[in-house]
């Protein structure tokens, strides 16, 4: 019988192993526009202050564009609405500038160069890729959005960002 136990404790460790591991060796999202072409990828991997977001874009308008973690994992083009709003789960006001916020995925603007291009890499210090209510893989999973604007960083719920011009699902 101690046996037994001890096997299916073993077991059960394992599963748990393996169901964790995706998380600490990172995710990543692909990007595309309402027209379902790929602009961007974009790699998450644990940081010592949250989550480090590498992303890099490509056929997107010039200038500032508002950039945010949404609390729902799909894409559905062409508003990409299926999002939801940002990922919240403490229910904060909006923007990094706010003193009664941020959202856990309110991100620095985005800023595409006159070439369509940029590469950014962005720190989510209010979410995980681990397990608890601030992970991106929570039940519905999560996405990263570029908006057709600059993010104001502070007007709820949305920072004045406009409309949504990509979309990609996080997954480990």
């Amino acid at each position: 019988m101690k046996v037994l136990v001890f096997l299916v404790g073993v077991a059960l460790l394992a599963a748990a192993a393996a169901y964790s591991q995706p998380a600490s060796q990172g995710a990543r999202a692909e990007l595309r526009n309402a027209q379902g072409d790929v602009v961007g990828r974009a790699s998450l991997s644990p940081d010592a202050q949250g989550v480090k977001i590498t992303l890099n874009v490509e056929k997107l308008p010039a200038g500032a564009h508002g950039f945010h973690v949404h609390a729902v994992g799909r894409c559905d083009a062409p508003d990409f609405a299926s999002a939801g709003g940002h990922f919240n789960p403490e229910g904060k006001k909006h923007g990094l500038k706010n003193p009664e916020g941020p959202h856990a995925g309110d991100l620095a603007n985005l800023v595409v160069g006159p070439d369509g291009t940029a590469t950014v890499t962005a720190t989510a210090l209010h979410v995980t890729l681990g397990a608890g209510p601030n992970s991106v893989f929570h039940p519905g999973g999560t996405a990263l959005v570029i908006h057709a604007g600059p993010d104001d960083d502070v007007t709820d719920p949305a920072g004045n960002s406009g409309a949504r011009i990509a979309c990609g699902v996080i997954t480990p």
